[in-house]
């Protein structure tokens, strides 16, 4: 099964790995409760050529943003045990006022329930999202626009 899926995503990504839709090198922190997921966001961004750190959970988020001392772009989910996605970008903002964030979610009307709009720098997308969605979006949020790709 394990070959299946990584034969998948090789077949699935051959069409936008050499054409990257965010600037490339830069530094993310992604962060999901779930495993599946984490892995999925590594390897499209690490595909795209970004370096990643993992992060199961808010307080490991914090304790990886503390060693890594400036990073370019937190990945999270809105839901998690413990801490939500929103309040740790709020906690990591504390240091970092100019991170930039994407909320990585299968719940955006609960993002919404609080809050009407995103913060400066903010941007989110729906799960399932495809590779090139996520890369559009990293994109969005660090440059303020979706770079265009010549065919």
């Amino acid at each position: 099964m394990t070959n299946r899926l990584s034969r998948a995503f090789d077949d699935l990504t051959t069409g936008w790995r050499t054409h990257s839709h965010s600037p490339a090198n830069l530094t993310i922190l992604v962060v999901d409760d779930e495993a599946p997921i984490r892995e999925y966001l590594r390897r499209v961004l690490d595909t795209a050529g970004h370096i990643t750190h993992m992060a199961s959970e808010a307080d490991e988020a914090m304790t990886i943003a503390a060693s890594l001392g400036q990073f370019d772009v937190l990945v999270t989910d809105l839901m998690m045990p413990g801490t939500r996605g929103d309040e740790l970008a709020r906690r990591l903002r504390a240091s970092e006022p100019g991170l930039k964030v994407l909320y990585v979610t299968g719940r955006s009307d609960e993002l919404f329930e609080e809050r009407s709009v995103l913060w400066e720098d903010e941007a989110f997308l729906e799960k399932p999202c495809t590779p090139k969605s996520v890369l559009e979006a990293v994109a969005l949020v660090t440059s303020g626009r979706i770079p265009t790709v010549a065919a």
